[in-house]
């Protein structure tokens, strides 16, 4: 093998690794901070006089809010943690996804919170906590679409 084949494999590894990563840029500061609000929303009413803690650790027996806390603090803040630290695309996909899905169940248990089975009152409403959460991962579900779908697919 010559020099130049053995360079030649070497550069094409490098790209080969290059490929798989991701550079937030500035949007790193945006997702920081989405981050933040959603930890901070944790200690904010949420449902009743229940906390988002509170909702995490099953004190409501409300099926839609406790899923989205499990979404919201797992894929919300410890998935785009390990995502910003590791800047893996592949992560930033997954990220996405489970975001997209959790936006969908953020805005589901807000409605739940404002409706009821009559038609003659309306519901309690949903807590401030809930509400910042909620937008909170939409934020963070805008950003890392626009980072995952910045890398085109190489591999």
């Amino acid at each position: 093998m010559s020099d130049e084949d053995f360079l030649r494999k070497e550069i094409d590894a490098v790209e080969h690794q290059a490929a798989k990563r991701i550079d937030p840029g500035t949007g790193a500061l945006t997702i920081s901070i989405a981050v933040l609000a959603l930890l901070v929303s944790l200690i904010l009413p949420w449902v009743g006089e229940h906390t988002g803690l509170a909702v995490l650790l099953g004190e409501s027996e409300l099926f839609l809010p406790r899923l989205f806390s499990y979404l919201a603090l797992g894929v919300g803040v410890l998935g785009s943690g390990i995502t910003l630290a590791v800047r893996r695309w592949g992560l930033a996909w997954v990220c996405s996804l489970g975001l997209f899905a959790g936006s969908i169940i953020g805005v589901l248990s807000i409605w739940t919170q404002q409706t009821t089975t009559s038609n003659k009152t309306i519901g309690p409403g949903p807590g401030i906590g809930l509400i910042i959460a909620a937008i909170a991962v939409i934020v963070l579900l805008v950003k890392w679409v626009k980072i995952a779908a910045s890398r085109p697919p190489q591999l």
